[in-house]
């Protein structure tokens, strides 16, 4: 179970964030009230949120979970592998500093993103893509098993991040679509295939036993219901047009 949520305030700047989602650019507004929106619903789900301020130097610093990695036993800083990102570190430590006294830090040539880390509980899947190397990969499994989890690498061969495509809602139920469907990684898994036209909901978030789900995905919130779980939807149409996702909004421990 979660306890605690850091989130951070998109910025007007955002609008000029990193993307290849050709989806026009986001309405910064509107974005604010879907923040919002997520925001409330992880304090329904019983989180004390720690909201960090905007940051208008970094366009997409409101993608917090891609700066640390937060861990039972550890935080761990990563090193984005987007250049325009590596310095939206600083100010995740110093948050993350009132939480765990154990940091650690991903170095050069090491690049890790946690929207490529998968937490199914004591091991982490790493997925290796554009934006985590093997090097950071190597890095962060070895920094998990000196604190006595575990770790693996994927390959990925289509999405940005793991996360795009795959999602953890505990009780052995994993969310998957496109190429995550077959990944022989994940055979042991019940797995609830996300239609392909609905593949950007298979970034849904478990918390405390509720997932919450991108709006507009009515397949996907069905299956996830049928599951057994409690389903909230949030709009997230503004982020969706910066490859956001709902994990990439905050970190969750």
């Amino acid at each position: 179970m979660f306890a605690n949520a850091i989130v951070r305030t998109p910025g007007k700047s955002m609008i000029m964030g990193l993307t290849t989602a050709h989806l026009g650019v986001p309405d910064y507004e509107r974005a604010l009230l879907q923040h919002q929106s997520y925001i409330k619903a992880l304090i329904e789900c019983g989180l004390n949120v720690t909201v960090m301020p905007a940051d208008e130097e970094f366009p997409d610093s409101t993608f917090v979970e891609d700066t640390a990695l937060v861990t039972p036993h550890c935080a761990i800083i990563t090193n984005p592998g987007a250049a325009s990102r590596k310095g939206e570190t600083a100010q995740t430590r110093e948050a993350v500093s009132r939480f765990y006294s154990d940091i650690e830090e991903i170095s050069e040539p090491g690049t890790v993103e946690a929207g490529d880390v998968l937490m199914v509980g004591g091991h982490y899947y790493v997925g290796l893509s554009g934006r985590t190397n093997r090097a950071g990969a190597d890095q962060l499994i070895q920094i998990l098993e000196s604190y006595g989890m575990t770790g693996s690498t994927i390959e990925l061969e289509h999405v940005l991040h793991l996360k795009t495509g795959v999602a953890y809602l505990e009780h052995n139920n994993l969310v998957v679509s496109g190429e995550f469907v077959d990944k022989p990684e994940f055979a042991r898994f019940n797995k609830m295939v996300v239609p392909d036209q609905e593949a950007y909901a298979a970034n849904s978030i478990w918390v405390n036993e509720t997932v919450l789900v991108p709006a507009g995905y009515p397949v996907t919130a069905r299956k996830i219901a049928d599951l057994g779980y409690a389903v909230v939807e949030i709009e997230m149409t503004e982020f969706k047009k910066l490859d956001g996702g709902l994990s990439c909004l905050s970190l969750r421990f």
